[in-house]
Parts: C-alpha cells; structure tokens; sequence
C-alpha cells in the first residue's frame, strides 16, 4: 500500500468536457451548462474526480472559445454563472471537481482592452498591454518575419492610416492579439482571474497554450529554416516566441497567486496543469514543472506514439524518468480537442510504423483506416494509462470508441486553421462533432433537448453528426456487452481498487521485444502492441504470485501465459 500523502490531484481521473459538442439543453443545436447537468449522472458513472471544462467565457467564437472577450462571465449561448455556479455545486454532489481552461496568451480582438487599443494613439497605455510595433517601410511591412501558428503573418495591420503605421502581433490567428504579461494591467488582471473563479469553487485550471507566452523583447526576425516545414510547425520553431524564459516568470507569478489564495482559505488544494507540445524533451517538461511553476504538464509522447512496441516504451520513460527524479506527477492523455481520435489515428494502416510518430498534433495521415482494429488498439493503450502513476485526462466520447469524422463537409467547417491555410489542412472539427447519447435522429441522437412544453423540432447541431452516429451512442454502448464503455467504467474501478493504492512511481520490465511492460508496486500492466499472440514468462519475478485482474479481450487461457493481439493485460498481487 502506498504511505505517502497525496495531493487529490496528483492521481487524479479527470474528465475533459468540450461544452460546445457534450449536452444540448436548450435545442438551439450548441451545447450548453445545462445539458451537462443533465448529463452528470454519465460523467459521475466513469469514476471520474474531476471535470475540465474547456474555455466558456464570452467569446465571439472564431476559435471557440480561445478567443476570450471578457474572463469573468460564462458566454451566453452556454448559460450563466448563476448555471455555472449549479454545476459546480451539482459536481460536488457527485464528488466530482471542477476545472476550468485558462487561454493566458492572447484574448480577443474583441475584448474591451483590445478595442481600446486599436482607439487609442501608438505609444498609449492601452496599446502597451499588447504587441503594438511600427512596420517596416514606412508602416507598410510588418515589424518582422514572424508566422502565425494557424498559417500567415503573425502580424496584422492597425488600419490604413498613415500616420498610425503600427502592426499588431497575434500568434495564432489575427483575431487572437498577444498579452504583453510584462504589463502590470496585465499581471493583475490574471490575478483577479484566478481570485474570481477559484471564490466560485473552480479548483485548478488548464492552461492553454503556454509555449508562446512570452517573447524576446527585441522581437527580433525568426532565422531561417532549413528542410522542408509544414506551414503549422513555423511558429514552433522560432526561438523568440516559444518556450521563452519571459514566459517561465508568468508561471512563476500564477504559481504565487494560486499559493497566495490557498495561505488565505485553509484546505484548499489548487493546480495548475501545463499545455504544450514538447514531443520528446524531457528538459522542457522538468523547466515547467519546477517548484515554483506548474503542478503537472501533459505528457503528450504517448499520445502520438505510433502502436509500436518501441515507441510506446520510450514515450513512458522520460515522464516516470522526471517522476523518480523530482516527485512530480505525469498529466496522461490519449485524446483531447486538438487531435484526431485515437480510434481513427491507431486504426490507421501506417499506425504500426515507427516513423510514424509525429510532433503535429493534426497527425495528417492519409492512409485507410479500420476502426474495428483502432477501437482494439485504442482499449489497450487505455488500459496501460489507467495503469500508470500520475493523473489522466479523458476526452468526452473516447468512452464510446467514436472515431475521428473525416467527412465533413467544407462549408461546414469552423476551425480557424481550415480557413487560415485555404482548406490545406482540415484541422480539428472532426474531434469535436457533438456527442450521440441516443439512436434518435430527431434529437440530433439525443445531444438536443427541446425546452420543456416546446414541440418545435431541435435545431440541426453546430457541426454535422454521421448518419450512423446513434450505433456509436450512450444508448446502445450501454446495451452492448463487453463495450468500451462497459471497460471504461472496469478501468476506473480497477484503477481505485488495484492502481491507487500503489506507490506514485513505476517501472519498466523487460518481458521481450513485442510487449511493453510496466510495474507499479504490486501492479504489472503488460501491453501487446503487435498483431499476433506472445507468450508471457510468467516465472519473471514481477509476476510470480499474480493473477489476472483485468484484460481488455478474452484472455485465451485461464493462466494468463499468452496476451492477445493489440490488448492489455493488468497483474497484480
């Protein structure tokens, strides 16, 4: 049994809930706070000790909701605080936190600060909150060569007017202006943020996009590039704008705040969890996860692992590597709103080549997909995290096996990234198609609830949902024995019983070239990720004395002594 004491959200079950696409409450085909109310009693099924809500703060909605217009309201196609507040209090009930997404790189250009700015003269305080810089040429260039993550310039120009000349920076989109957090209005506001949620009972934040908080004060040009670049991997690769020590001292100042406000209310437990894509580089994860800075970092390596023995294990060690060296807790994940389902990316016929690991987190594969394969693949690679010491992060509708929609049509997409790069990349619309809970079509398979006594029909959801999307649903998983959802809910409960009450550390065995293996104290969690049956040594000392605990297909013998194809197999004492 595990001795040492724990913060709750050092192994924490957490279940990430993209408002727009969970519940529908109101039929106006958006989700909403109240359809997630409704729908608690589904959340609080999978185990779960916490709910992340991503961003819903008012938002024009141009990259939904990372476009903050104002961080203290809730937008209103979502509800209000008084419904915030019922959902927060209706969680607890459950046992279940809340968390919400923080996007501290950039707002709005929307937001009244921004407005402000763009009325006020070069030089003004308004501007000073923001990237304002004269262009080149006579004010008809930008300040420099910089690129948006989503695709073009990462500058946009204030107006015509000559006498203005000044270009605006926005690293993602130019309706996405950068905060200077240098700025002193700018530290305080993040201040108050924090303040306001965390006295509405909110327990911790997701932050959004830190890599390129912060920027070289010079800003100077990005230096060339050498290869051939994905247009979306530009801005990742300039060393001005990304992972920059300017925006380690931002960390430093949220950290302060979060310890500040726990010193004033005894018996709070805040986190902060980190957001970037630092594909194998463990210095990137340690600098992050100083004392001083984030509680946890996602640990994205095994997230686009390709579904390879190898790979797998590498993508393991570095994070249990940093957990042995400094106690600090891995953020799993296998899905989120940004990538494409893992059903689809593992179903996928160059899923099992090495070189298919990738550092896009669009993974832009074009080869022919399974999904019958990808769903065996994706309950084995779910099996493993449950297994492993740290928190994890689940992505609405991963419980269901859904798979990526790669249909949709153009005129139906709404990420910035497909306008932005002319349809070049279809970016990440087929993650976020609103959830089946039913087989009824009439309801939009039940994402849409019309208000209570209203008749009129429900109105078509925000994005396209496949017309076989009610086999998918709630409904007939709950039905359907040996369903993924029916696991999930296994893996939670193996996870309570046999996985936190072992030490927050693991390790890795060497059990043969096709499996991956990995001990938690009494635990062992054996992955086959190849396509044939392997043998087991079951006289290996780790598992000498253990039995079958959990297995994510029919074991072939009663002993254990051979794993499946593509599945899992959890040991213990």
């Amino acid at each position: 049994m595990a001795s040492e004491s724990r913060r709750w959200w050092q192994d924490a079950l957490v279940y990430q809930v993209y408002v727009r696409s969970f519940a529908d409450a109101d039929g106006d085909g958006i989700g909403d706070l109240e359809g997630i109310r409704s729908r608690l009693g589904h959340i609080a099924s999978l185990g779960v000790d916490a709910l992340w809500l991503n961003p819903c703060y008012p938002s024009p909605q141009r990259d939904h909701g990372y476009d903050v217009s104002d961080y203290v309201d809730i937008h209103r196609e979502y509800g209000s605080l008084e419904l915030f507040d019922a959902l927060v209090a209706d969680a607890a009930t459950h046992g279940i936190k809340v968390l919400m997404d923080l996007v501290p790189s950039h707002c709005s250009n929307e937001h009244p600060w921004f407005r402000a700015a763009l009325a006020a003269a070069p030089g003004s305080a308004e501007r000073a909150r923001f990237y304002f810089r004269d262009g080149q040429d006579d004010g008809r260039a930008p300040p420099n060569n910089w690129q948006a993550a989503f695709g073009g310039s990462a500058w946009t120009r204030v107006d015509d007017d000559p006498a203005d000349g000044q270009w605006y920076l926005g690293t993602f989109t130019p309706h996405q202006p950068d905060f200077d957090h240098t700025n002193a209005d700018v530290q305080q506001m993040f201040v108050d943020v924090f303040e306001f949620w965390f006295d509405r009972g909110v327990e911790g934040f997701r932050v959004d996009a830190v890599a390129p908080t912060g920027k070289h004060p010079d800003l100077p040009d990005q230096p060339p590039i050498d290869g051939d670049i994905d247009i979306l991997d530009i801005t990742w690769l300039n060393p001005h704008t990304v992972f920059r020590p300017e925006g380690h001292a931002v960390w430093r100042d949220f950290r302060a705040t979060l310890a500040a406000y726990e010193a004033r209310h005894p018996g709070r437990e805040l986190m902060m969890v980190a957001e970037a894509y630092v594909v194998r580089r463990p210095e990137l994860l340690r600098k992050f996860t100083r004392p001083d800075e984030f509680h946890q970092m996602f640990n994205f390596d095994l997230m686009l692992s390709p579904w390879e023995p190898t790979s797998i294990a590498r993508a393991l060690h570095d994070p249990l590597d940093i957990l042995a060296d400094t106690g600090v807790t891995p953020a799993w994940t296998l899905n989120n709103h940004d990538i494409q389902r893992i059903v689809t990316r593992l179903g996928r016929a160059d899923a099992h080549l090495p070189e298919s690991w990738t550092n896009n987190n669009l993974v832009s594969s074009g080869a022919d997909v399974d999904l019958a394969l990808g769903e065996r693949r994706a309950r084995a690679m779910a099996a493993l995290v449950f297994a492993l010491p740290g928190s994890l992060y689940l992505y609405q509708g991963e419980e269901l096996a859904l798979p990526e929609v790669l249909d949709i049509p153009d005129d139906r997409r709404t990420d910035p990234i497909f306008a932005l790069t002319a349809g070049a990349t279809t970016g990440r619309d087929g993650c976020r198609v609103p959830l089946p809970w039913t087989t009824d079509p009439a309801t939009s398979y039940g994402f849409s609830s019309p208000p209570a006594g209203d008749q009129a029909p429900v109105d078509e959801p925000w994005l396209p949902q496949p017309a076989d999307w009610g086999d998918r649903s709630v409904a007939v998983e709950e039905r359907r024995a040996g369903s993924t959802l029916h696991l999930y809910r296994e893996l939670s409960a193996a996870r309570r019983a046999h996985a936190n009450s072992q030490p927050l550390a693991a390790r890795a065995l060497e059990l043969g070239r096709d499996l991956v293996a990995v001990a938690r104290g009494d635990l062992v969690v054996v992955v086959n990720a190849t396509s044939a049956p392997v043998d087991i040594d079951l006289a290996h000392p780790a598992l000498t004395d253990t039995t079958v605990v959990l297995s994510t297909t029919e074991q072939p013998t009663p002993s254990g002594s051979t794993i499946a194809a593509d599945s899992t197999i959890w040991f213990c004492r």
